[in-house]
């Protein structure tokens, strides 16, 4: 190559800022572009998928729960009649059409697959004989299990997440609205009830201070509170040892 080689035709080093989100290698020096902006906005949205993930949690916990108990304790009352088999089995069916919307719910949420989980291979025998087989899946017990036992978690999860984000809301704006809050004569508010202090000045600043708290440590609250039931599905929900051993996962 000689200097009189054009510029264009001149091999260049790859930058080492090519493809890095919010830079900018059009120019001849890498710069940031819109970085901060992007951050920022990828942490917005996986703060509102984990509050999603916890406010939606209740309601399917609710149907979960009320499914499974109703279909194990009624398919256990009627086994001895041979009744109780296919409700035991259409319950067992059900644990896996919610676990797979809860996988489904936490790869969405943390943005990460989650490891493999195994289902044996259903008998062929329809008798008597190929629907106990059936019942002996293991993994489908584990599906309702789950949906027991995440119930209260999420319960809680629910109630938490509700309180540091609408409440942390609320308190932050409590001079908007305490004003119409009926008062016996005396009755300051909560600082008065706690404290003494017989000032709605200070009142309306404590519940501010409460709200600024509150809405402070939403993000990492949330975030615990995600991965307390995230966490649960993974250990009940996934099976990789399994899977590892029959040579797949599904």
């Amino acid at each position: 190559m000689t200097d009189m080689t054009p510029p264009y035709l001149v091999s260049r080093a790859p930058s080492p800022y090519s493809g890095r989100e919010g830079l900018s290698t059009s120019g001849p020096d890498a710069r940031w572009d819109s970085g901060p902006l992007a951050e920022r906005s990828g942490r917005t949205g996986r703060f509102g998928r984990e509050l999603g993930y916890l406010l939606t949690g209740l309601p399917l916990g609710i149907a979960a729960f009320t499914v499974a108990v109703t279909g194990f304790v009624a398919g256990a009352a009627t086994f001895v009649t041979v009744l109780g088999l296919p409700v035991l089995l259409g319950t067992l069916a059900a644990a896996r059409a919610f676990a797979r919307t809860e996988r489904r719910r936490v790869e969405h949420v943390t943005g990460r697959p989650l490891p493999p989980h195994h289902y044996r291979q259903a008998p062929a025998d329809t008798g008597i004989g190929g629907l106990l087989g059936r019942l002996r899946e293991p993994q489908s017990w584990r599906d309702l299990l789950h949906m027991v036992v995440s119930f209260p978690v999420r319960i809680i999860g629910f109630c938490l997440a509700v309180t540091w984000t609408v409440g942390g809301l609320g308190e932050l704006l409590n001079v908007t609205w305490s004003w119409a809050i009926p008062r016996d004569d005396g009755d300051q508010g909560l600082l008065d009830l706690m404290f003494d202090v017989e000032s709605r000045a200070a009142d309306i600043a404590f519940h501010t201070g409460i709200g600024l708290v509150l809405l402070a440590t939403a993000v990492p609250v949330i975030r615990l509170l995600t991965a307390a039931q995230t966490g649960l599905a993974r250990g009940l929900l996934t099976n990789p040892a399994a899977a590892h051993r029959t040579g797949g996962g599904w």
